[in-house]
C-alpha cells in the first residue's frame, strides 16, 4: 500500500495518460495537482538525451485564459488540461460551451469546494455537478467521471484524456478537497505498459490524400461523431473552428435545419458516450433487498460502514456507486429493481439526484435524498441515522 492524496495521485495520470500542456490559475484545492504535474514531468517527461522539457506548463493570468490556453493545444493536437475548483468552473463556462459546440476535446478537473461563491475553500462539498453538467449557456451535456478514492484518481485521469478525444468534447473530472488533498492508504498504483494514447478519430496524411474531400462536422457512421484533423497535416484537413451556427460541412449558417442537424447529432454522440464511460459498481447486500443507495466519490466508504451497521440492526440495502455520468443502462435497471433509494451527496440541493430524475426518468418519489453539507467529510452516522428515521417514519405510518 501507498499513502497519498488525489491531486498527485490525479497529476501521475495526466503525465502517463501522455497530457503534455497544463495551463492553470491557482485556485483551493486544486493548485498542488498542477504541483505534482509540474513533479512529475521533471522525472518523466524530459528529453533523455538533451534534457530539455516535453511539456509546457502555463500559469495564465485567470481562469478565462486558462481554459482558452487549454482549447487551443487540444485543438493543435496536445493533451491538455487545467486543474480548478467551482469558481474557476464558473469562469470558464463560455469557453466549456465553445469547445462542447466546437468539438474540441478538453479535460477540466475540479477539485470541488464549498459554495456558493468563494464559500469555505478549505472544507469539502460534491457541489459542482449541476454545473459541471450543463455548463455554458444553451443546451450542453458533459460528461463527467466521479473517483472516489486516489486510486481510482490515477486511473480514471488517464480514462479522461481518452474519452475527452475518443468523444471530442469536454470531459470534466470530479473528486473534492477530501480526496484531493487529504492523504489516504490505498492499495499500490499498477501502470500497464501497453497503454497507448485513444486518440479517437483523427484522420492523417494517407486518409486524407483517400478521400475526395473532408467534412469536419459530418457523422458518417451513426454514432454521433465526426472525424477530426490536425492543423497542418494535409491541405484537404483545414477546416474553420466555429463558436457560431454551423452545419455539417464546417460552413457558416444561420439556416435552421442546417443548425438543428448539427445540435441534434451532439445528442447522437451523447448516448454514445453511455457506453464508453466507467461502469457503476454494485456491491449487494448481505440479505435480498428492495432498498437500494445510489452514492458517489468520497461519500463510498462512509455508505460501505453504513451497509454493516445498518445490517447489524437487520436492515439490509444494495449499494450503487456511480463513476461517471451519462448513466449507464445498469444505473436505471438498478432504480427499477428497487422500491426505496436513498441517494447520498454532499450538497443541499439533492444535485445527483435531480441529475438520476432527468436522465433517467426515475419516479421522484422512490429516490430519497440524503444530504450533508456542511464543509466536513460525509460520516456514516449521517448515513445510518437518515435512513433509520426515514424507515421509522414509515413503519409509524
Amino acid at each position: 500500500h501507498i499513502l497519498i492524496d488525489g491531486n498527485s495521485a490525479a497529476a501521475l495520470g495526466c503525465v502517463y495518460a501522455g497530457a503534455t500542456v497544463g495551463a492553470w490559475y491557482p485556485i483551493t484545492p486544486s493548485t498542488s495537482l498542477m504541483d505534482a504535474f509540474q513533479g512529475y514531468c521533471d522525472l518523466f517527461r524530459k528529453d533523455p538525451e538533451t534534457g530539455e522539457n516535453l511539456f509546457c506548463i502555463i500559469q495564465a493570468e485567470d481562469e478565462l485564459a486558462a481554459a482558452g490556453m487549454v482549447l487551443g493545444a487540444n485543438w493543435a493536437g496536445a493533451r491538455a488540461f487545467t486543474p480548478t475548483s467551482g469558481p474557476g468552473i464558473s469562469l470558464m463556462s463560455e469557453f466549456i460551451g465553445f469547445a462542447y459546440y466546437a468539438e474540441i476535446p478538453a479535460v477540466f478537473f475540479d477539485v470541488q469546494r464549498v459554495g456558493p461563491s468563494t464559500g469555505m475553500p478549505t472544507r469539502t462539498q460534491q457541489c459542482d455537478l449541476a454545473t459541471c453538467a450543463h455548463a455554458s449557456h444553451g443546451d450542453t451535456r458533459h460528461p463527467m467521471l466521479l473517483p472516489a478514492n486516489p486510486a481510482e484518481c490515477f486511473e480514471m485521469a488517464v480514462q479522461a484524456f481518452d474519452l475527452a478525444e475518443r468523444l471530442q468534447t469536454p470531459v470534466f473530472f470530479l473528486s473534492d478537497l477530501d480526496i484531493g488533498m487529504n492523504d489516504w492508504m490505498i492499495p499500490e498504483l499498477n501502470w500497464d505498459d501497453d497503454y497507448q494514447p485513444d486518440r479517437g478519430k483523427v484522420l492523417g496524411v494517407e486518409e486524407l490524400e483517400r478521400i475526395e474531400k473532408f467534412y469536419r462536422y459530418m457523422d458518417t457512421d451513426g454514432d454521433g461523431i465526426p472525424h477530426r484533423t490536425y492543423p497542418g497535416t494535409h491541405h484537404k484537413g483545414a477546416y474553420f473552428v466555429r463558436g457560431s451556427g454551423h452545419n455539417k460541412y464546417g460552413g457558416y449558417t444561420e439556416d435552421e435545419n442546417e443548425y438543428q442537424e448539427v445540435v441534434d447529432r451532439l445528442l447522437v454522440k451523447w448516448n454514445t458516450a453511455r457506453d464508453r464511460v466507467p461502469a457503476p459498481v454494485m456491491t449487494p447486500g448481505r440479505k435480498p433487498s428492495k432498498l437500494g443507495i445510489i452514492a458517489f466519490g468520497s461519500s463510498d466508504g462512509a455508505v460501505i460502514e453504513a451497509m454493516d451497521r445498518l445490517a447489524d440492526d437487520g436492515i439490509h440495502a444494495d449499494y450503487l456507486r456511480l463513476r461517471a455520468f451519462p448513466f449507464p443502462d445498469a444505473v436505471g435497471e438498478f432504480i427499477a429493481a428497487h422500491e426505496t433509494i436513498f441517494v447520498v451527496e454532499q450538497n443541499r440541493d439533492g444535485q445527483m439526484r435531480s441529475l438520476l430524475i432527468e436522465e433517467t426518468n426515475a419516479n421522484p418519489a422512490r429516490l430519497v435524498p440524503l444530504l450533508h453539507y456542511n464543509g466536513m467529510p460525509i460520516p456514516s452516522d449521517a448515513i445510518v441515522d437518515g435512513i433509520s428515521a426515514r424507515l421509522g417514519e414509515e413503519v409509524a405510518a
